[in-house]
């Protein structure tokens, strides 16, 4: 089955170029089917009908029009076959009649407008015998598509210059419909500067152009709104619009214009610069760069108006560029250009008189006749600085002024003659406090409202000597510890002199101070210029433990001022020596023999085991232990005072010789030794004691840095001391008198090297006399040393701080002879 369109066909076998080919085609066609279906009939029943028609409407009775048999169409089972994709029409086999089964949209079904007939082609099938009978439907076109354009809206740029004739085209409209009922011709809204022109285009469309009929002027009317409307040819007539927005593009067609052609304007003379004259406005219709405008002066305003007011070329303000004074200049004239920044500038112009008002017109006037700056800051008092003279121009109270100076300034103003002011000192002057002053002259007349001016000088001041350098603390107390390495820095000692320049610049030295033959500057070293302090050797706290100096800081000044600091240096102690034994005193090597009677009590002392330490408090204090003895349950040794005592009687048991080591140990960190061995005899015979002893009573020149108790409680001790001595005098002078060879004490040891050691008392030359005070001091004892009458030798008595009175020989206290 083929479908068959005639007009320009559209069918499956091909397209056919124009409706001769059409008909030959669908000729030999239906002399193809007489030939060889003979049962099929060759003529076409044609009929036409509107398209959009509503279904169940009757086209035709077909069995009328075939000449059918209404009744026998049941029998002979008629049917319809349409050579479509929709079956829009159907026969209704008891009555014949063709009828609508759906709406047939002729744009649907030959929706290209080349075609410009529209065909239906169906056929009517009867069986008994069979017949076919074809049936041509030509569904006509009605107007029911209006016509629409692509876009609703058509923007269009045109210059206001454009000249009038110019043509612009427009998007046409397209209306589905085909013949009379497609577009036909374009209507524009009215406007005065548009019209359009239909044109026919190729295969009959219509299309319009805008043809401008009058020249543009953007600055009356920017955008103009138009609307075009497409008409078919229809009944009724169909039409679609768009809207038509023409842009008109600004040329540079206008001048700026200024608001008014002149301008009058008053002002008060003295009006302060920077004050606005008159705010000028100039507008151009044009727009963008065009209507931007620069103001400047013509070449006809001048140099002086130019001078006193300035012209903002951007916003057109004039304001107060100079002093207007009415006596000097009372009227000013101008003229100013507005220029607008298009390619081809357009300028306008106005003038502008400017009158200026008199007023209380003239400001007081300062005039520095001389002014003295710098000056030294010990200016003397009186003296004049400035002289400073003052004037009005105006007459009467507007002519009379006032001329002062801040207060609380170390200066006042002194009247010499008219008008004629001095400034001179009224108090001293301190650079260091204020090194400037800002003097402001102010003038101020009588007029109502007053006027005044002013006018500051700035008064240097120089710096003069008068300040003696400074150090941070008055006195300066460093601890070095001994063994430093020579150049060791001590401390940095720095002064500061408030002066300025070469009155601030610093010298350091030390005053020169001897000790012992020895100057300050061989044992310390300061730098000159910061004051760094620097040890020159290595100082040792045995040989010298503190030194007191001044170092001096001058200025370079003429004359140079300088301040000293006094400086008190503190040798902290190490533990760099080593106790040494000086009881009992060994005459070779460390080894003492010692003889005692083999009778002697317990608790009695055996020796006296004394050992000094030069370092200092701490590090000397010294403890005694036995390192080795023969028989540990013999002898003991007190661990503070080195006393060596025994804790039993002798029995017959015991060795006749004993040996007893005792090490010394001091108190620093690490602990410093020395050991004595002492080899004690035991005797049964009796010892012949030395007689010329001489006892001397007591005298106390010496005293230990005891506290006011230990004072106290000394003076009792000694009171106790004393009365029992008395007593025990009193008692041997009622014994009988003792011979030459009388019996040993029994707390007395002879030593081979005839030294007596009577309880605590040791016999010690002149050379340690003071190391043995500091040691006997410390271990709570009282040492005093009494010369014997002849002057040749020394006693020196070491008494025990008890309240008890301690069985000894026969003096109450021990004695030392030397």
């Amino acid at each position: 089955m083929y479908q068959v369109k005639c007009g320009k066909p559209n069918m499956t076998m091909g397209q056919l170029d124009n409706m001769e080919s059409c008909k030959r085609y669908v000729l030999l066609a239906f002399l193809f089917i007489f030939c060889f279906v003979d049962h099929i009939s060759t003529s076409v029943t044609h009929y036409s009908i509107p398209e959009e028609m509503k279904e169940g409407s009757v086209v035709a009775n077909v069995a009328t029009d075939l000449s059918l048999d209404v009744k026998t169409l049941t029998q002979r089972k008629m049917r319809l076959d349409i050579i479509s994709s929709k079956k829009y029409l159907d026969v209704n086999k008891e009555t014949g009649e063709l009828y609508i089964v759906e709406k047939i949209d002729r744009e649907y079904l030959c929706p290209s407008k080349s075609v410009m007939s529209c065909y239906l082609r169906l056929e009517v099938i009867l069986e008994n015998p069979l017949r076919i009978f074809n049936i041509e439907v030509e569904i006509l076109d009605i107007n029911d598509n209006a016509p629409q354009f692509r876009r609703d809206a058509i923007h269009l740029d045109i210059s206001e210059a454009t000249p009038k004739g110019e043509r612009f085209s427009l998007s046409n409209a397209v209306d589905p419909d085909v013949g009379i009922n497609t577009v036909k011709t374009y209507h524009l809204s009215d406007s005065e500067h548009f019209n359009i022109e239909v044109q026919t285009g190729r295969e009959g469309s219509k299309f319009a152009d805008l043809i401008l009929k009058r020249a543009l002027d953007r600055e009356q009317q920017a955008v103009h709104n138009l609307i075009l409307t497409a008409l078919d040819g229809g009944t009724p007539a169909r039409s679609g619009t768009a809207s038509v927005i023409v842009h008109v593009m600004d040329t540079n067609d206008n001048a700026p214009k200024f608001d008014q052609p002149t301008y009058d304007i008053k002002i008060m003379e003295n009006s302060p610069i920077g004050s606005l004259v008159v705010r000028l406005n100039a507008t151009d219709l044009d727009e963008g760069s065009n209507s931007e405008i620069i103001y400047s002066y013509s070449l006809y305003t001048s140099e002086k108006t130019q001078e006193t007011f300035i012209l903002n070329p951007s916003t057109g303000e004039i304001t107060v560029k100079g002093v207007l004074n009415y006596e000097d200049f009372r009227i000013y004239d101008m003229e100013v250009i507005a220029t607008d920044k298009g390619t081809n500038s357009l300028s306008g112009q106005c003038t502008i008189k400017i009158m200026v008002e008199d007023m209380n017109d003239n400001h007081p006037e300062i005039s520095i006749k001389s002014f003295q700056s710098p000056v030294s800051e010990d200016i003397k008092l009186d003296t004049v600085i400035a002289v400073v003279s003052v004037s009005d121009k105006d007459s009467g109270d507007n002519g009379v002024v006032d001329l002062h100076i801040p207060d609380h300034m170390p200066f006042k103003l002194r009247e010499s003659s008219d008008n004629y002011y001095e400034l001179v000192v009224s108090e001293p002057l301190d650079r260091e406090k204020v090194p400037e002053y800002d003097i402001t002259f102010t003038v101020t007349d009588r007029g109502s409202p007053p006027l005044s001016d002013n006018e500051t000088m700035t008064l240097e001041l120089l710096d003069v000597n008068d300040n003696v350098p400074q150090f941070p603390q008055s006195f300066y107390t460093i601890r070095v510890m001994e063994n430093n390495a020579p150049g060791a820095l001590l401390s940095s000692l720095t002064a500061f002199d408030p002066d300025l320049h070469e009155n601030q610049y610093l010298v350091y030295f030390i005053l020169e101070k001897e000790i012992a033959n020895t100057s300050m500057s061989m044992l310390f070293s300061i730098n000159p210029e910061n004051g760094n302090l620097y040890a020159l050797k290595t100082f040792d706290y045995e040989i010298e433990k503190e030194f007191l100096f001044h170092i001096e800081a001058r200025d370079s000044g003429s004359p140079p001022l300088s301040s000293n600091v006094t400086v008190h240096i503190i040798i902290v102690d190490q533990n760099d020596n080593a106790p040494v034994i000086v009881s009992p005193w060994r005459a070779h090597g460390s080894v003492v023999e010692e003889k005692i009677p083999r009778s002697t009590d317990k608790g009695s002392l055996v020796a006296k085991v004394i050992a000094l330490d030069i370092d200092s408090v701490h590090n000397s204090r010294i403890t005694y232990q036995f390192l080795q003895v023969t028989d540990a349950n013999l002898f003991s040794l007190d661990q503070y005072n080195g006393e060596i005592r025994t804790m039993r009687m002798f029995s017959y048991r015991d060795p006749r010789h004993q040996q007893l080591v005792v090490v010394a140990k001091d108190n620093g960190q690490p602990a410093l030794s020395a050991t004595v061995t002492i080899k004690l005899s035991t005797v049964e015979t009796a010892v012949k004691a030395y007689s010329d002893m001489t006892e001397v009573p007591l005298e106390y020149d010496i005293f230990s840095d005891l506290n006011l108790y230990l004072v106290i409680g000394l003076g009792s001790v000694s009171f106790l001391l004393l009365i029992t001595i008395l007593v025990t005098i009193v008692l041997k002078c009622q014994k009988p008198k003792a011979s030459k060879t009388a019996p040993p004490c029994r707390n007395s040891v002879i030593s081979e090297r005839n030294s007596t050691i009577a309880d605590s008392t040791l016999v010690s030359n002149d050379a340690y006399w003071y190391s043995l005070f500091l040691a006997e001091t410390r271990k709570g004892k009282l040492v005093v040393r009494q010369p014997v009458p002849k002057g040749s030798r020394y006693i020196v008595s070491s008494i025990p701080r008890s309240t008890g009175v301690t069985d000894t020989s026969d003096s109450a206290a021990s004695t030392l002879q030397v």
